[in-house]
């Protein structure tokens, strides 16, 4: 990314013009990263409304109505929503579900059961959206690639085939960084905007009495003409709006600015022009037309270039949501939610480039065995809408919590505000639950899952820390002891990791109890996360001297930030701390958990999970990048 130069003749002006060039370069990069999903939704949004189970005929009046019915859910939920309330809503900067969640967690809720409610629906909201990860690689690839199916019929055997092998080879290429192509996101979007813009606005000039929708009174009369069928069909409505989260979560990689740059300048009015369009060609030729109106907007000579340029507009709205899963996995095991996974960073210049292997082989067997299991992308709408709204509901619901907690919001200014959110987020949830049976189900199933699986890994982690804590002893009590007993000391530097600074480290008491000798120079460091997204080094790190050759090391980091322990030896050298990392030998306790039917804060069946979780998580070395060859572990047992 592009800097303002520190120096220039004319400092005013040139700040002035550089940090416009840097919003504009910012705005960009947004429309590759930000708008990626909700971008490639004209694919199979339109199209969902006539042709699905719960589709309406396609007359002059259920065609206006939809169009209707887009234009106005994109500007209330976006636009007022979004832009307006819920990027206000941002934790230093960061946005998303789990830095939402992270603030929550800095302050106490008014009632500890209204705080964790509001964990918990946090928490939900956070597996629906990578529960909509694994969706939407699979929806969008595969509704591009249908667009061959337009060109010939002789090309429907191989859809699925080509949409299983662009998913495989975006999966494999994961552990290259996206670092090389990510920079031609954000230029290959804006051609994808003006292509289909411009495409729109072809038929919206053959047919403009499409642009009438805009008045809502064609969504009042499609209600009353459709009822209780127009009333559902807003299930399919809701896939305009697809991918609207991600304006959110990606609100600390670009700023609120450039988002809303992009937004309305090129993102608005590219959709309005396409989807007016597919209304209009639908006018214009009827029920042929509705099967995949996005396509055949097109003229016979650009179909096979479009397919080309909507499956690279696909592939980049997958890649933002499958590396947007991997920074909401390196976010939850930082917050403790859950194990720890292998993070792998696949670029030196920008830290947030990450890959988790684990997730990447989770969300490509979810992606690919969808693509299997519902082979066109009219049965992944019905798992693709649910997911989106309740992720939307749950985050009008968190918004709440922060306007009285955090903002000092009077109740009823709140209820005011949220309950018009509500109102329309519930109609799309209700519409999308007569679904549950026809694939909503997936969303519901995998994000419950995955809730489980993050308040069991919290809950858990909890009853193995009091376990160690009820066997260790205070670090004062145990400094006395050193000094009494004298014992012998060899060259050298000695780090024991500890999660309470007040207590002495388990796996400290068992060295000095079998070993007993201790290192001339013995460090107790102790991790913190904050519940901020990032903390600076120089402000996260402190050094107390303990006497008898022992120093007691805190660092603290935000949620967004991978642990570094070679590092922060390496700053406290700089706070006096001469030879931490000189001949250091690291000391881990590797600790074995069983689950007994003995009751406890955890039901049997969870204590289970737990227990298959911490054997497979990955080890401290790799998460805190110790190496390996000067590690030293000690086991432990510990029933629950």
């Amino acid at each position: 990314m592009s800097h303002v130069p520190a120096n220039d003749v004319k400092p005013e002006n040139s700040g002035r013009n550089g940090e416009r060039s840097l919003r504009y370069w910012l705005a960009l990069g947004a429309l590759g990263v930000v708008y990626g999903d909700i971008g490639t939704s004209p694919l199979y949004a339109v199209k969902e409304c006539f042709v699905s189970t719960h589709g309406v005929e396609p007359i002059a009046a259920n065609v206006m109505g939809v169009l209707s019915l887009f234009f106005w859910a994109l500007t209330l939920v976006i636009v007022i929503k979004y832009l307006t309330f819920v990027m206000r809503a941002d934790n230093r900067g960061e946005g998303g579900s789990m830095a939402l969640l992270a603030l929550l967690l800095s302050r106490p809720v008014q009632t500890l059961r209204t705080r964790q409610a509001a964990v918990v629906i946090g928490l939900f909201g956070t597996s629906l959206l990578l529960s909509d990860g694994m969706i939407t690689p699979a929806i969008t690839v595969l509704s591009a690639v249908e667009g061959l199916e337009v060109a010939t019929p002789l090309f429907r055997p191989v859809v699925v085939p080509v949409t299983l092998g662009i998913l495989l080879f975006l999966f494999l290429a994961q552990k290259r960084g996206t670092g090389d192509i990510g920079a031609v996101f954000g230029p290959a979007m804006f051609i994808w905007f003006s292509v289909i813009g411009l495409l729109g606005l072809s038929w919206i000039w053959r047919e403009p009495r499409i642009l009438e929708a805009v008045n809502p009174y064609y969504a009042v009369v499609f209600f009353a003409g459709n009822q209780w069928h127009g009333f559902l069909l807003l299930g399919a409505v809701v896939l305009c709006i697809t991918g609207c989260e991600a304006l959110y979560a990606d609100m600390g990689h670009f700023g609120r600015g450039p988002i809303r740059l992009a937004w309305y300048v090129v993102v608005f009015p590219g959709l309005l022009l396409n989807y007016f369009g597919q209304g209009a060609v639908i006018l214009a030729r009827g029920a042929e037309a509705a099967v995949n109106p996005f396509y055949i907007l097109a003229p016979g000579w650009l179909l096979y270039p479009l397919v080309g340029l909507a499956t690279a507009a696909s592939i980049i709205a997958s890649q933002a949501m499958i590396s947007g899963a991997f920074s909401l996995a390196q976010q939850a095991m930082q917050l403790g939610y859950s194990p720890r996974w292998t993070v792998i960073h696949t670029s030196e210049e920008t830290r947030g480039q990450i890959y988790v292997p684990e997730i990447n082989f989770l969300l490509m067997t979810a992606c690919l065995g969808l693509v299997l299991a519902f082979r066109q992308s009219t049965n992944l709408a019905a798992a693709y809408g649910l997911a989106a709204s309740g992720t939307m509901t749950i985050t009008s619901i968190l918004l709440c919590f922060v306007m009285t907690g955090h903002w000092g919001w009077k109740w009823w200014k709140a209820f005011l505000i949220t309950g018009m959110f509500l109102s329309v987020d519930s109609m799309f949830l209700v519409a999308n639950l007569s679904k549950i049976l026809h694939g909503g189900w997936f969303p519901l199933v995998m994000g419950g899952g995955i809730c489980v699986i993050m308040t069991t890994w919290k809950a858990g982690q909890a009853a193995v820390g009091e376990k160690i804590r009820s066997g260790s002893v205070s670090l004062e009590a145990f400094m006395k002891d050193v000094e009494k007993t004298n014992l012998p000391r060899v060259r050298g530097t000695a780090v024991f990791m500890t999660s309470n600074p007040g207590l002495a480290p388990l796996v400290l008491l068992h060295h000095v109890k079998h070993n007993k000798v201790l290192h001339e120079k013995v460090i107790l460091l102790s991790l913190v996360t904050e519940n901020v997204p990032k903390v600076p080094v120089r402000e996260g790190v402190k050094v107390k001297d303990l006497g008898h050759g022992f120093y007691l090391v805190t660092a603290a980091y935000g949620f967004m930030q991978s642990p570094n322990v070679p590092q922060i030896l390496r700053y406290c050298e700089s706070l006096g701390l001469e030879g931490a990392l000189k001949d250091t030998s690291y000391y881990l306790g590797r600790v074995a958990v069983l689950a007994t039917p003995k009751r406890s804060a955890l039901s049997k069946w969870r204590k289970q999970i737990f227990a298959v979780l911490y054997r497979n998580a990955r080890p401290a070395t790799a998460f805190f990048r110790i190496p390996a060859n000067r590690v030293i572990e000690l086991g432990m047992q510990i029933e629950l």
